[in-house]
Protein backbone atom coordinates (compact mmCIF):
# COMPACT_ATOMS: atom_id res chain seq x y z
CA UNK A 1 0.00 0.00 0.00
CA UNK A 2 1.22 3.52 0.48
CA UNK A 3 3.31 2.78 3.19
CA UNK A 4 4.82 -0.88 2.73
CA UNK A 5 7.62 -0.39 5.51
CA UNK A 6 6.29 -3.35 7.56
CA UNK A 7 6.42 -6.50 4.96
CA UNK A 8 10.29 -4.45 3.30
CA UNK A 9 11.45 -4.79 6.56
CA UNK A 10 11.42 -8.12 6.89
CA UNK A 11 12.03 -9.13 3.98
CA UNK A 12 14.98 -6.93 4.30
CA UNK A 13 16.21 -7.71 7.80
CA UNK A 14 16.11 -11.88 6.67
CA UNK A 15 18.24 -10.59 3.61
CA UNK A 16 20.80 -8.77 5.65
CA UNK A 17 20.79 -11.83 7.76
CA UNK A 18 21.78 -14.14 5.23
CA UNK A 19 25.59 -15.19 5.23
CA UNK A 20 25.06 -17.88 2.75
CA UNK A 21 23.94 -18.55 -0.81
CA UNK A 22 20.69 -20.45 -0.89
CA UNK A 23 19.68 -23.38 -3.13
CA UNK A 24 17.40 -21.75 -5.42
CA UNK A 25 15.39 -22.82 -8.02
CA UNK A 26 13.09 -21.41 -11.01
CA UNK A 27 9.47 -22.60 -10.34
CA UNK A 28 6.69 -21.67 -12.47
CA UNK A 29 3.59 -19.47 -10.93
CA UNK A 30 0.66 -20.35 -12.64
CA UNK A 31 -0.81 -17.43 -11.02
CA UNK A 32 1.64 -14.35 -12.40
CA UNK A 33 1.83 -17.14 -15.46
CA UNK A 34 5.58 -16.47 -14.93
CA UNK A 35 8.54 -17.97 -13.52
CA UNK A 36 10.20 -17.26 -10.14
CA UNK A 37 13.93 -17.44 -8.63
CA UNK A 38 12.87 -18.65 -5.37
CA UNK A 39 15.56 -19.81 -2.89
CA UNK A 40 13.22 -20.45 0.34
CA UNK A 41 10.27 -22.01 0.94
CA UNK A 42 7.10 -20.31 1.72
CA UNK A 43 6.82 -22.21 5.40
CA UNK A 44 10.68 -21.07 5.92
CA UNK A 45 10.08 -17.73 5.59
CA UNK A 46 6.50 -17.44 7.35
CA UNK A 47 8.59 -18.81 10.27
CA UNK A 48 11.03 -16.09 10.51
CA UNK A 49 8.53 -13.69 10.04
CA UNK A 50 6.40 -14.93 12.58
CA UNK A 51 8.65 -13.09 15.60
CA UNK A 52 8.79 -9.88 13.34
CA UNK A 53 4.91 -10.26 13.37
CA UNK A 54 4.74 -10.84 17.10
CA UNK A 55 6.75 -7.89 17.71
CA UNK A 56 4.99 -5.80 15.86
CA UNK A 57 1.86 -6.43 17.39
CA UNK A 58 3.57 -5.75 20.98
CA UNK A 59 5.06 -2.53 19.53
CA UNK A 60 1.88 -1.23 17.94
CA UNK A 61 -1.66 -0.76 19.50
CA UNK A 62 -4.39 -3.06 18.86
CA UNK A 63 -7.45 -1.47 17.63
CA UNK A 64 -10.66 -2.61 19.80
CA UNK A 65 -13.11 -1.19 16.98
CA UNK A 66 -15.32 -4.54 16.82
CA UNK A 67 -17.14 -3.06 12.97
CA UNK A 68 -13.31 -2.53 11.94
CA UNK A 69 -12.15 -6.04 13.30
CA UNK A 70 -15.22 -7.71 11.87
CA UNK A 71 -15.28 -6.28 8.55
CA UNK A 72 -11.66 -7.16 8.34
CA UNK A 73 -12.06 -10.72 8.80
CA UNK A 74 -15.02 -11.34 7.12
CA UNK A 75 -13.70 -9.66 3.65
CA UNK A 76 -10.33 -11.49 3.84
CA UNK A 77 -11.80 -14.87 4.50
CA UNK A 78 -13.85 -14.35 1.41
CA UNK A 79 -11.15 -13.46 -0.41
CA UNK A 80 -9.21 -15.93 0.59
CA UNK A 81 -12.02 -18.59 0.07
CA UNK A 82 -11.78 -17.80 -3.56
CA UNK A 83 -7.88 -17.56 -3.99
CA UNK A 84 -6.97 -21.29 -3.99
CA UNK A 85 -4.88 -20.49 -0.87
CA UNK A 86 -4.80 -22.75 2.31
CA UNK A 87 -7.84 -21.22 4.16
CA UNK A 88 -6.29 -22.13 7.36
CA UNK A 89 -3.49 -19.98 9.60
CA UNK A 90 -4.70 -16.57 8.29
CA UNK A 91 -4.64 -13.65 10.86
CA UNK A 92 -6.47 -10.51 10.82
CA UNK A 93 -5.31 -7.40 13.03
CA UNK A 94 -6.40 -3.88 13.21
CA UNK A 95 -3.82 -1.44 14.49
CA UNK A 96 -4.58 1.83 15.84
CA UNK A 97 -2.54 3.71 13.52
CA UNK A 98 -3.78 6.97 11.26
CA UNK A 99 -0.83 6.07 8.89
CA UNK A 100 -2.49 5.15 5.44
CA UNK A 101 -1.18 1.21 5.51
CA UNK A 102 -2.10 -1.70 5.20
CA UNK A 103 0.29 -5.51 4.54
CA UNK A 104 0.43 -9.05 4.79
CA UNK A 105 3.35 -10.82 6.21
CA UNK A 106 4.19 -14.05 5.09
CA UNK A 107 2.27 -17.19 6.52
CA UNK A 108 -0.82 -15.22 6.19
CA UNK A 109 -0.31 -12.11 8.59
CA UNK A 110 -2.80 -9.19 7.58
CA UNK A 111 -2.49 -6.25 9.03
CA UNK A 112 -4.78 -2.99 8.57
CA UNK A 113 -4.43 0.45 9.85
CA UNK A 114 -7.43 2.13 11.02
CA UNK A 115 -6.21 5.36 8.77
CA UNK A 116 -6.27 3.36 5.67
CA UNK A 117 -10.20 1.74 6.94
CA UNK A 118 -11.20 5.77 7.36
CA UNK A 119 -10.66 6.16 3.29
CA UNK A 120 -13.00 2.87 2.87
CA UNK A 121 -16.50 3.79 2.02
CA UNK A 122 -17.53 0.12 1.77
CA UNK A 123 -16.63 -3.34 1.72
CA UNK A 124 -16.00 -3.56 -1.89
CA UNK A 125 -12.90 -0.96 -1.36
CA UNK A 126 -11.76 -2.66 1.65
CA UNK A 127 -12.04 -5.74 -0.74
CA UNK A 128 -9.62 -3.40 -3.52
CA UNK A 129 -6.97 -3.77 -0.84
CA UNK A 130 -7.31 -6.88 0.92
CA UNK A 131 -7.25 -8.79 -2.93
CA UNK A 132 -3.85 -6.91 -2.94
CA UNK A 133 -1.96 -7.78 -0.34
CA UNK A 134 -3.99 -11.58 -0.52
CA UNK A 135 -2.09 -11.83 -4.25
CA UNK A 136 1.23 -11.50 -2.65
CA UNK A 137 1.12 -14.43 -1.25
CA UNK A 138 -0.93 -16.07 -3.85
CA UNK A 139 2.31 -14.70 -6.37
CA UNK A 140 4.66 -15.68 -3.79
CA UNK A 141 6.28 -12.21 -3.68
CA UNK A 142 8.24 -12.31 -0.33
CA UNK A 143 10.14 -15.17 -1.82
CA UNK A 144 10.93 -13.75 -4.74
CA UNK A 145 11.77 -10.49 -3.10
CA UNK A 146 13.51 -11.96 -0.44
CA UNK A 147 15.53 -14.85 -3.11
CA UNK A 148 16.69 -11.53 -5.28
CA UNK A 149 17.92 -10.19 -1.71
CA UNK A 150 20.36 -13.05 -1.68
CA UNK A 151 21.66 -13.15 -5.07
CA UNK A 152 22.15 -8.65 -4.40
CA UNK A 153 24.29 -9.45 -1.78
CA UNK A 154 26.40 -11.86 -3.07
CA UNK A 155 26.85 -9.98 -6.00
CA UNK A 156 27.95 -7.43 -4.06
CA UNK A 157 30.26 -9.37 -1.85
CA UNK A 158 31.79 -10.87 -4.45
CA UNK A 159 32.98 -7.48 -6.33
CA UNK A 160 34.00 -6.51 -2.80
CA UNK A 161 36.34 -9.75 -2.34
CA UNK A 162 37.26 -9.26 -5.59
CA UNK A 163 39.18 -5.61 -4.76
CA UNK A 164 36.55 -3.54 -6.05
CA UNK A 165 36.96 0.12 -4.55
CA UNK A 166 34.45 1.43 -2.06
CA UNK A 167 33.22 3.54 -4.54
CA UNK A 168 32.45 1.24 -7.09
CA UNK A 169 30.63 -1.43 -4.71
CA UNK A 170 28.29 1.47 -4.21
CA UNK A 171 27.61 2.31 -7.64
CA UNK A 172 27.29 -1.36 -8.00
CA UNK A 173 24.78 -1.48 -4.64
CA UNK A 174 22.87 1.71 -6.65
CA UNK A 175 22.62 -0.05 -9.87
CA UNK A 176 21.07 -3.41 -8.43
CA UNK A 177 18.60 -1.06 -6.14
CA UNK A 178 16.99 0.68 -9.06
CA UNK A 179 18.33 -1.59 -11.93
CA UNK A 180 16.18 -4.69 -10.37
CA UNK A 181 15.17 -4.49 -7.09
CA UNK A 182 12.86 -1.03 -7.19
CA UNK A 183 11.67 -2.33 -10.76
CA UNK A 184 10.95 -6.25 -9.62
CA UNK A 185 9.27 -4.18 -6.64
CA UNK A 186 6.67 -2.22 -9.04
CA UNK A 187 6.33 -5.83 -10.88
CA UNK A 188 5.04 -7.06 -7.69
CA UNK A 189 2.35 -4.13 -7.12
CA UNK A 190 1.35 -4.53 -10.57
CA UNK A 191 0.58 -8.10 -10.33
CA UNK A 192 -0.97 -7.69 -6.55
CA UNK A 193 -3.10 -5.06 -8.21
CA UNK A 194 -4.31 -7.29 -11.17
CA UNK A 195 -4.88 -10.42 -8.82
CA UNK A 196 -6.28 -8.63 -6.73
CA UNK A 197 -9.44 -7.61 -8.90
CA UNK A 198 -9.74 -10.90 -10.31
CA UNK A 199 -9.93 -12.00 -6.34
CA UNK A 200 -12.11 -9.25 -5.29
CA UNK A 201 -14.52 -9.70 -8.59
CA UNK A 202 -14.79 -13.98 -7.91
CA UNK A 203 -15.56 -13.36 -4.02
CA UNK A 204 -18.55 -10.42 -5.67
CA UNK A 205 -17.12 -7.52 -4.90
CA UNK A 206 -18.14 -4.50 -6.64
CA UNK A 207 -14.63 -4.01 -8.82
CA UNK A 208 -15.65 -0.53 -9.71
CA UNK A 209 -15.22 0.27 -6.68
CA UNK A 210 -11.26 -0.48 -6.96
CA UNK A 211 -11.05 2.87 -9.18
CA UNK A 212 -12.97 5.02 -6.54
CA UNK A 213 -10.84 4.02 -3.31
CA UNK A 214 -7.42 4.64 -5.69
CA UNK A 215 -8.43 7.74 -6.76
CA UNK A 216 -8.67 8.60 -3.35
CA UNK A 217 -5.12 7.46 -2.72
CA UNK A 218 -3.87 9.49 -5.61
CA UNK A 219 -5.66 12.58 -3.88
CA UNK A 220 -3.73 11.68 -0.99
CA UNK A 221 -0.64 11.60 -2.56
CA UNK A 222 -0.94 14.79 -4.00
CA UNK A 223 -1.52 15.75 -0.84
CA UNK A 224 1.48 14.19 0.84
CA UNK A 225 4.02 14.13 -2.18
CA UNK A 226 5.82 11.15 -2.80
CA UNK A 227 9.02 10.69 -5.08
CA UNK A 228 9.00 10.18 -9.00
CA UNK A 229 7.92 6.50 -10.01
CA UNK A 230 11.68 6.00 -11.70
CA UNK A 231 12.70 5.56 -7.92
CA UNK A 232 9.50 4.60 -6.29
CA UNK A 233 8.32 0.46 -5.09
CA UNK A 234 4.97 1.34 -6.42
CA UNK A 235 3.29 2.02 -9.99
CA UNK A 236 2.26 6.33 -10.24
CA UNK A 237 -1.34 6.66 -9.33
CA UNK A 238 -1.84 7.18 -12.79
CA UNK A 239 0.16 3.83 -14.24
CA UNK A 240 -2.44 1.83 -11.34
CA UNK A 241 -5.17 3.19 -12.03
CA UNK A 242 -5.19 2.81 -15.90
CA UNK A 243 -4.32 -0.97 -15.29
CA UNK A 244 -7.14 -1.74 -12.90
CA UNK A 245 -9.58 -0.29 -15.46
CA UNK A 246 -8.22 -1.82 -18.15
CA UNK A 247 -8.51 -5.38 -16.12
CA UNK A 248 -12.00 -4.27 -15.13
CA UNK A 249 -12.84 -3.75 -18.82
CA UNK A 250 -11.38 -7.23 -19.87
CA UNK A 251 -13.24 -8.77 -17.03
CA UNK A 252 -16.74 -7.14 -18.44
CA UNK A 253 -15.76 -8.26 -22.24
CA UNK A 254 -15.33 -12.12 -21.19
CA UNK A 255 -18.59 -12.21 -19.11
CA UNK A 256 -21.14 -12.04 -21.62
CA UNK A 257 -25.08 -12.83 -20.34
CA UNK A 258 -24.11 -16.32 -19.36
CA UNK A 259 -21.05 -15.69 -17.37
CA UNK A 260 -22.62 -12.84 -15.70
CA UNK A 261 -25.20 -15.39 -14.61
CA UNK A 262 -23.27 -17.56 -13.33
CA UNK A 263 -20.81 -14.84 -11.49
CA UNK A 264 -24.67 -13.60 -9.47
CA UNK A 265 -24.74 -17.02 -8.18
CA UNK A 266 -21.33 -17.55 -7.44
CA UNK A 267 -21.07 -14.29 -5.69
CA UNK A 268 -24.35 -15.12 -3.62
CA UNK A 269 -22.80 -18.60 -2.62
CA UNK A 270 -19.46 -16.63 -1.56
CA UNK A 271 -21.25 -14.09 0.60
CA UNK A 272 -21.72 -17.34 2.90
CA UNK A 273 -18.54 -18.98 3.31
CA UNK A 274 -17.10 -16.49 6.34
CA UNK A 275 -20.18 -17.22 8.16
CA UNK A 276 -20.90 -20.91 7.12
CA UNK A 277 -17.51 -22.84 6.67
CA UNK A 278 -19.31 -25.88 6.15
CA UNK A 279 -20.64 -24.78 3.02
CA UNK A 280 -17.50 -24.52 1.21
CA UNK A 281 -17.53 -27.96 -0.07
CA UNK A 282 -20.73 -27.66 -1.61
CA UNK A 283 -20.46 -24.42 -3.11
CA UNK A 284 -17.15 -24.94 -4.56
CA UNK A 285 -17.83 -26.82 -7.70
CA UNK A 286 -20.07 -23.02 -8.65
CA UNK A 287 -17.42 -21.28 -7.61
CA UNK A 288 -14.36 -23.24 -9.77
CA UNK A 289 -17.02 -22.56 -12.78
CA UNK A 290 -16.84 -19.25 -12.65
CA UNK A 291 -13.25 -18.39 -12.41
CA UNK A 292 -12.99 -20.50 -15.68
CA UNK A 293 -14.49 -17.30 -16.87
CA UNK A 294 -11.55 -15.01 -16.10
CA UNK A 295 -8.67 -14.52 -17.29
CA UNK A 296 -5.14 -16.19 -16.03
CA UNK A 297 -2.62 -13.85 -16.92
CA UNK A 298 -1.95 -9.70 -16.62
Amino acid sequence: MTNLWTRRGVLGALTIGATAPALSSCQTNRALGRQQLIAVSDGQLAQMAASSWTQYRQQHKVSGNSSYNSRVRTVGQRIVAVSGLPQSGWEYTVFEDSAINAFVLPGGKVGFNTGILKLMSNDSQLATVMGHEVSHVLGRHAAERYSQGLVSNLALQGAQAGGASAGVAQILGLGLQVGVLLPFSRQHETEADILGIRLMHRAGYNVNEAVTFWEKMAAESRKRGRPPEFLSTHPSDETRIANIRRVIQQLSSIMGPEGARRFAEAREAARGIAEAPARRDAIGGLIGGCLGCLPQSG
